[in-house]
C-alpha cells in the first residue's frame, strides 16, 4: 500500500501530478520572486523600511481592534477609529510615495504563488469510497425548521417516502437521540438526517453506536459538515442518491465528554455569547454588547487546555475540532477541513489578554497569542465546576474538566458518487523547499525511520489517501507512530 508512493533514494521529486505539477512549481516560484523584486525595483532598499512601516500599520489596526472589541465608552470609539484609521494612513504613505502600486502588485503575485505552489503539491483528483447497495429499510429525519424552511422548499418529505425511506418529521420537544435508536431497533438499516450540524451529530452518535450507515441531507442553514463531505449545500435533493446507494466512506467522530460532535467544541468567549438568550435574534449586537465583560471584565473565562502533554493556559477561546481545520486565511479552503479520517482533533485557541499581545498577535504572527496543533485527547477545565460549550453550534454546560476525544473511523458516511467538492484537488500547505525541488527537479532527503509491522513500507509515513479520499501526505513531514497509527506532528 505504502509503494504506490516510494520514491527511491536520491531520486527526483515528480510532482502528485507529475509534469504538470512540476509546471505549476515553476510558476509557483517565479509568482513568488516577482512578489519579492517588485518593491525592491520600485524603491530599492528603502523597500524594507515601507515593509516595516507596512507591520506598524498593522499592530496599530490591531491595537484599535482589541480596544473596540474589548471596552466600551470613548475607549471603544478610539479603537474604532484607529482600526481604520490605521491601514488608510499606510495606504496614504504608499501613494503618496509612488509605492502603492508596487505594493498591490506585490501582494498580489505573493498571493497566486501561494495559490500555484498549492496546486503543485495537490494530488490529482481520486475516487474514494466503497460502492453501497441500496438499503431496505432507509429511514429520514426532517426538520422543517432548518434552513429557513429547505424541507418543504425542495419538496424533500415526498421525494425521500416516492424513493422508498420511512421518514419522521421533527417535532418541537422530541427526542433526537430516542428517535433514531427507535428506527433501529424498528429494522432501520441506513439513518439519515435533513437539518442542522447539531441534529445530525445526534444522529450520527446512533449510528456509529450500531454500525448502521449514516447519510446528510444539507437542509440546514450552514451545514459544515456537509460542505466538508463535498455535498452541494444548495442542491439537498442531490444527496438523496445516498438513501438508495451511492458510496460508503469511513469518517471519525468527535465527543466533549458524553456528546458528540461532527465539527467541533468551542469553549470560552464564543461559548459564552451563544449562552445568552439573546444571540439567536440578534447575533451581531449580542456579541458587541456581552465581548468586552468577556475579554477583559470579571466574567472574562480563563481557560487551561492540557493536549497530548502540551499545556497552555490563560486562554480566552478555544475550538477543538472533529479533524484539523486550514488556515482561516489560506485563500483555497479557507475554514475548511482537508479530510475526516485523520484520527486527530485539531485545536486552535486564542490568548490575548491585553493591548501589547495584540500588537504582537498582528506583527508576530508565530508570537504565541493564536496557537494551532493536533492531538488525541484534549482536557480543558476552568476555575469553576462547570463551563459553557458550544457543541455543533448549540449551547450545553458540561462538568469541569472536558476531555475531548476523536473516534476514528467510527461513522459510516453515505453519499452520492458524484460530489461536486470533492472532486476539488486539496493541495498541502506552501511548502517552498518541496515546491523548489519540484520546480528544479532536485532530489528529495528521504528519512529512515521505522515503520509499524504490517502498514506499509519501513521507513515510509503514510502517503496515499485515507477512506475519505485525502490528500496524500508529503514525504518530508515528521511523523510519529502513535497508537492510532501515523501521526504527523511537524
Amino acid at each position: 500500500m505504502g509503494s504506490r508512493h516510494h520514491r527511491p533514494n536520491g531520486a527526483p521529486e515528480a510532482g502528485v501530478r507529475g509534469d504538470r505539477g512540476a509546471a505549476y512549481a515553476r510558476v509557483a516560484v517565479l509568482l513568488l520572486l516577482g512578489g519579492v523584486l517588485a518593491p525592491l525595483i520600485a524603491a530599492g532598499l528603502r523597500s524594507v523600511l515601507w515593509v516595516l512601516v507596512g507591520v506598524a500599520g498593522l499592530a496599530v489596526a490591531a491595537v484599535g481592534v482589541w480596544w473596540a472589541l474589548a471596552h466600551t465608552g470613548p475607549v471603544r470609539i478610539v479603537g474604532t477609529v484607529l482600526a481604520v484609521a490605521a491601514p488608510l494612513t499606510v495606504l496614504a504613505l504608499y501613494a503618496t510615495n509612488d509605492l502603492l502600486g508596487p505594493a498591490l502588485l506585490s501582494l498580489g503575485l505573493l498571493v497566486l504563488a501561494v495559490i500555484t505552489a498549492r496546486s503543485a503539491l495537490a494530488p490529482a483528483p481520486t475516487t474514494s469510497g466503497q460502492a453501497a447497495a441500496a438499503p431496505r429499510r432507509p429511514w429520514v429525519l426532517m426538520n422543517r425548521r432548518s434552513g429557513g424552511g429547505k424541507v418543504d422548499r425542495f419538496h424533500l418529505v415526498e421525494k425521500a417516502r416516492a424513493a422508498g425511506c420511512r421518514v419522521h418529521v421533527l417535532e418541537p420537544g422530541q427526542d433526537v437521540t430516542a428517535l433514531a435508536r427507535r428506527a433501529v431497533s424498528d429494522g432501520a438499516d441506513l439513518l439519515a438526517v435533513a437539518g442542522g450540524d447539531g441534529t445530525q451529530a445526534l444522529v450520527a452518535d446512533v449510528a456509529a453506536q450500531h454500525d448502521v450507515p449514516f447519510a446528510v441531507i444539507p437542509a440546514g442553514t450552514r451545514n459544515h459538515f456537509a460542505l466538508d463531505l463535498g455535498l452541494d449545500r444548495d442542491d439537498p435533493v442531490a444527496a438523496l442518491e445516498a438513501l438508495t446507494g451511492g458510496v460508503e466512506i469511513r469518517v471519525d467522530l468527535g465527543y466533549a465528554a458524553d456528546r458528540v460532535f461532527v465539527n467541533n467544541a468551542s469553549f470560552g468567549t464564543y461559548a459564552s455569547v451563544v449562552d445568552d438568550p439573546a444571540y439567536r435574534d440578534a447575533k451581531a449586537r449580542t456579541v458587541w454588547q456581552t465581548l468586552p465583560g468577556l475579554l477583559t471584565g470579571e466574567h472574562a473565562p480563563a481557560l487551561r487546555m492540557t493536549a497530548d502533554g502540551r499545556r497552555l493556559d490563560g486562554l480566552q477561546a478555544l475550538l477543538v475540532s472533529n479533524n484539523p481545520y486550514g488556515r482561516v486565511v489560506d485563500v483555497s479552503h479557507p475554514g475548511r477541513r482537508e479530510r475526516l479520517d485523520s484520527g486527530l482533533l485539531g485545536v486552535a485557541c486564542v490568548r490575548v489578554g491585553s493591548t501589547a499581545e495584540a500588537a504582537r498577535l498582528a506583527s508576530r504572527p508565530r508570537s504565541g497569542g493564536l496557537v494551532r496543533l493536533s492531538a488525541d485527547e484534549v482536557a480543558v477545565e476552568t476555575d469553576t465546576t462547570t463551563m459553557p460549550v458550544g457543541i455543533d453550534g448549540e449551547h450545553v454546560v458540561l462538568p469541569c474538566p472536558v476531555v475531548c476525544r476523536i473516534a476514528p473511523g467510527a461513522l459510516r458516511v453515505r453519499v452520492p458518487r458524484h460530489r461536486p467538492g470533492a472532486s476539488r484537488s486539496r493541495g498541502a500547505a506552501a511548502d517552498w523547499p518541496r515546491v523548489a525541488r519540484l520546480a528544479f527537479g532536485r532530489p528529495s532527503p528521504r528519512r529512515q525511520e521505522p515503520g509499524p509491522a504490517g502498514g506499509g513500507e519501513a521507513g515510509e509515513p503514510p502517503g496515499g489517501p485515507g477512506p475519505f479520499g485525502g490528500a496524500p501526505r508529503a514525504p518530508e513531514e515528521r511523523w510519529t507512530w502513535g497508537p492510532i497509527g501515523w501521526r504527523d506532528t511537524s
